[in-house]
């Protein structure tokens, strides 16, 4: 099992809930419909990754989020995320009908920094932003969400149940786009306007790409 840290401690997340289609600017980017309720997938323990890797066969997007872990079926942690996709992938489910699995819950797809605590009457202060190779790229905050944190944690428990370590992500504003080897993500949160966490990635191709090269 693979685990996060918050404060020092490890904790193994079941399962990590993630939100689609939470800020009106990404859902009017990717020409979606406006939910009438919160757009609920899940990622398993494998997906999770402190590295961001990327695989060459594959045109992965990402998707950066404010990330929540749950203890005792409240939020405890904050932390930053990207949620990988494959948007080749998920169009072609998406135009089928089918799940959005093979698009979301692959390996490395759920990128994640440490936790830091945080109380739950400031997280309505929270934004976060994500850089590319010194670009600003995404930026969003408490108040873009269309659905706050708490609300879509009581939507949760309504038909899964929240163990301690299990993360939520909580979706992804506008500005999305594709992973290129070599790209440098930073990115920082804020509470008001003291940073509270940060830190940076770089994409890379996994080892599965690398032996496959070799071979060739």
């Amino acid at each position: 099992m693979k685990s996060v840290l918050l404060e020092n401690k490890s904790y193994y997340p079941s399962k990590i809930i993630c939100i689609g289609r939470n800020y009106h600017e990404h859902i009017k980017e990717l020409a979606n419909e406006l939910p009438a309720s919160p757009v609920i997938f899940i990622k398993p323990n494998s997906a999770i990754s402190q590295k961001l890797l990327i695989d060459a066969a594959q045109s992965l997007h990402y998707e950066a989020e404010l990330c929540f872990l749950v203890i005792s079926g409240e939020i405890s942690g904050v932390g930053f995320g990207l949620d990988i996709t494959d948007r080749q992938q998920q169009s072609y489910l998406k135009k089928h009908g089918l799940p959005w699995e093979k698009a979301k819950a692959f390996d490395n797809a759920a990128v994640l920094s440490d936790f830091i605590p945080i109380d739950k009457k400031h997280i309505k202060y929270l934004s976060f932003a994500l850089m590319i190779n010194g670009k600003l790229v995404q930026e969003g905050n408490y108040a873009q969400m269309i659905y706050k944190p708490q609300q879509l944690i009581t939507e949760i428990q309504k038909s899964f149940t929240l163990v301690d370590g299990d993360i939520m992500m909580s979706g992804t504003p506008k500005g999305v786009g594709v992973i290129e080897a070599g790209d440098l993500f930073t990115w920082k949160i804020k509470q008001g306007n003291k940073v509270i966490l940060q830190g940076q990635w770089q994409a890379a191709y996994s080892p599965k790409n690398i032996i496959i090269n070799k071979k060739g």
